[in-house]
């Protein structure tokens, strides 16, 4: 049974997660590196049901500063990852996600969406289109049974109609290498020109004479940078050979949260769930232009008429100075009335200010608006702003 911790893991710096869950200990699940993580420092938590490491010797802010400035590793293990094969794959996944999958070029991926059938956010997830002939599909760990079972379901619909499709859940594990100095760094490692792979595409390598990793040039953190997808038993001999560079540090949930907030990225469970569709969201991007066109994704009726009409509220970003805002903070506009809800807050290394996001009255969405934030019962000035909060360096070549 799932029950959310009201601990909060760092004062003020706090993981803003709502996707912490007290287990016992026995039921946590532990990913390939979990031994690897205790020996170097790490500080283990549980996260969506896995004993995660939130920071490791160094604190918080130094962690973030240090994958901002050179580059830092993330054990991701518990991210569900998942190859759709079969002829009818594409025409399966499209009858899941709102972007158009057709459309994607060999080893191109893409940031895509579950939907329900009354617009809301199932996961959010990355599809790539592999050249070996199958989709590489990696899903929050956070869902994995939610978005297993919604799979295993659509698959068992498909198979009834005679399609051609299956589904294999990965026995792999998962780092990101996220930093300005990442292309360097893995670079050594291997034979291929890492230049020629740009953001949001993928392909099989061997890394550091590790064989059969999938190198996806991707991230959750704002900067340029890798995921790895390493057999199971090769990844602790890779991270230490990543590690044993200089400019390498380790990084944990309390840095990734961070960095991904400055990056004005979504956490699922908290900016998004079923509750918001993408319209609210301003995730609009994600849905292919075919598909709006053809309305055939779970939802559509619903999404699509949002795009136009536009909706009561909208996720916004936040700025303000004072005590830190965290989620759930009431969001007030300048005579005191409650606007809409934080959903993810914290003191920014970067900008050496409080920021957020949250869900505002569309009258007051505008950039540049003043509002207040409600903080231990006291109105705080805060200003609506553009994210990113701090500029994306994603490499485009």
């Amino acid at each position: 049974h799932r029950l959310k911790s009201a601990v909060a893991v760092f004062h003020p710096w706090t993981f803003t997660t709502s996707l912490m869950f007290s287990f016992p200990q026995a039921a946590l699940k532990k990913t390939p590196l979990f031994d690897f993580h205790r020996d170097q420092g790490g500080k283990m938590v549980e996260f969506a049901g896995w004993s995660m490491p939130v920071q490791y010797k160094d604190s918080h802010i130094a962690s973030h500063m240090h994958t901002r400035e050179h580059c830092s590793i993330f054990d991701v293990s518990h991210m569900l990852q998942t190859n759709v094969h079969g002829k009818d794959r594409v025409k399966f996944m499209e009858s899941l996600v709102v972007a158009d999958i057709a459309e994607l070029k060999d080893n191109q991926g893409t940031l895509t969406l579950f939907t329900n059938e009354k617009g809301g956010i199932i996961d959010d997830l990355i599809v790539t289109k592999t050249d070996q002939g199958y989709l590489y599909v990696v899903s929050n760990a956070g869902c994995a049974d939610k978005d297993s079972a919604h799979m295993k379901a659509r698959l068992a619909e498909f198979k009834y109609a005679g399609f051609d499709v299956d589904l294999e859940f990965l026995d792999c594990a998962l780092i990101a290498v996220q930093g300005p100095t990442m292309s360097r760094v893995l670079q050594a490692g291997l034979k291929e020109d890492l230049s020629k792979l740009t953001f949001m595409t993928s392909a099989l390598a061997t890394v550091f004479g590790v064989p059969d990793c999938r190198v996806t040039r991707c991230g959750y953190t704002g900067e340029d940078g890798v995921e790895i997808s390493i057999p199971e038993s090769r990844v602790v001999e890779l991270t230490e050979k990543l590690a044993a560079n200089s400019e390498v540090k380790l990084a944990g949930l309390g840095a990734r949260d961070s960095l991904r907030l400055e990056a004005g990225l979504c956490l699922y469970g908290n900016d998004i769930d079923e509750t918001t569709t993408p319209v609210e969201a301003t995730l609009v991007w994600t849905i292919g232009k075919r598909r709006r066109q053809a309305k055939d994704f779970p939802g559509a009726d619903i999404i699509v008429p949002q795009i136009k009409a536009k909706t009561a509220r909208k996720r916004v970003g936040l700025v303000s100075t004072g005590p830190p805002v965290r989620q759930h903070t009431p969001i007030l506009s300048p005579d005191g009335k409650v606007i809409g809800e934080v959903t993810s807050g914290c003191p920014s290394p970067c900008l050496k200010n409080n920021i957020a996001m949250g869900y505002v009255d569309a009258a007051f969405a505008k950039n540049g608006t003043g509002i207040q934030v409600e903080v231990r019962k006291k109105a705080v000035p805060a200003t609506v702003s553009k994210m990113p909060f701090v500029p994306t360096k994603y490499y485009t070549g």
